[in-house]
């Protein structure tokens, strides 16, 4: 998609003269998330987006007060479906417009923003537009300078990176989505940390004692934190290859083995339904999936147990 240079941007909004009430709607449910609290994943966020480009999402609207990750996401989406489009300028070159990389910037609008917001470490050198990580943090800085900062005029931030009435709709309609309530969830704090089929339970497996649930699903498959917590490991363990311990209120740890990579790093805060990791077949794995593991007191517990006895969704169905 084209990009008008930083210069015009004024030009631009003086063309937005009307919104319809329909978008307004929607403007309005995405302001609401951005000026409160972040918000959580919902499913069809979680199924859709890979691990490590909702992580970038997350991480990159933080950088702008009032920017909701969930817009941020819908652009990628829109633009190339995160980063999958099998198209010219998406990994290298650029497309009829001169537009490349997952949030497709033209060369000069990307060192432009650059120049005033370099990204933070974790990409390339210099910064590039093809890489995720510096291509997300710089559309972050893009639509934060256009209008997003503290929800000034978010509308019109959109309407900056591609000038299209259609185009903000859609970008508008998908955040939504992304961002749509999980109430359940929500409310009492625990969610299944990734979504699959479960496979081998807790308790006695061939003449071992399993600790935990495991849920069979693809490589790649995002897992999320189940309540909120600190992460108190991240990093290699012997038998679960790479795993990721999370500490929660109450004595309650839980563990996530097995992955293909993590996206936390010890200490940090996580909320339930977070993206943490992704699901691997590292350590001692026959296939890949998720070891879901509950202590609580230092003492594991079946996790499908916990979750009946808790108020939260049914771990395995």
């Amino acid at each position: 998609m084209a990009k008008i240079a930083i210069t015009t941007i004024s030009a631009i909004f003086a063309l937005i003269t009307i919104i319809t009430a329909a978008v307004a709607g929607v403007v309005s449910a995405v302001l609401g998330a951005a000026n409160t609290a972040s918000s959580q994943p919902s499913p069809a966020a979680l199924a859709d987006i890979p691990g490590n480009y909702l992580a970038l999402y997350q991480q990159a609207a933080v950088t702008c007060p009032g920017l909701d990750w969930s817009v941020v996401a819908a652009v990628g989406k829109v633009e190339t479906d995160h980063g999958r489009l099998n198209a010219p300028g998406v990994h290298g070159g650029a497309n009829f417009a001169g537009a490349g990389g997952p949030m497709q910037f033209l060369q000069d609008t990307f060192d432009s923003v650059v120049a005033q917001h370099p990204p933070p470490p974790g990409g390339s050198i210099p910064p590039s537009r093809y890489n995720p990580h510096d291509a997300i943090y710089t559309a972050a800085a893009y639509l934060c300078d256009s209008g997003a900062r503290d929800g000034r005029d978010l509308y019109g931030a959109i309407f900056t990176y591609n000038h299209a009435d259609w185009y903000v709709r859609k970008v508008l309609d998908q955040a939504d989505a992304y961002m749509a309530a999980q109430q359940h969830e929500q409310q009492t704090g625990w969610t299944v940390p990734t979504r699959g089929k479960c496979s081998s339970g807790f308790g006695p497996r061939g003449g071992e004692f399993h600790r935990g649930q495991d849920i069979a699903a693809p490589i790649g498959t995002p897992i999320v934190a189940a309540a909120s917590g600190t992460v108190i490991d991240s990093g290699p363990a012997s038998g679960y290859g790479l795993w990721v311990r999370v500490q929660h209120p109450g004595g309650v740890i839980t563990t996530y083995g097995h992955n293909n990579r993590n996206i936390v790093q010890p200490g940090q805060q996580v909320q339930g339904g977070q993206p943490i990791a992704e699901v691997g077949n590292r350590g001692e794995s026959t296939g890949p999936h998720l070891h879901f593991q509950i202590d609580k007191d230092a003492h594991a517990v079946d996790p499908v147990a916990f979750y009946e006895r808790h108020p939260a969704p049914t771990l395995c169905p």
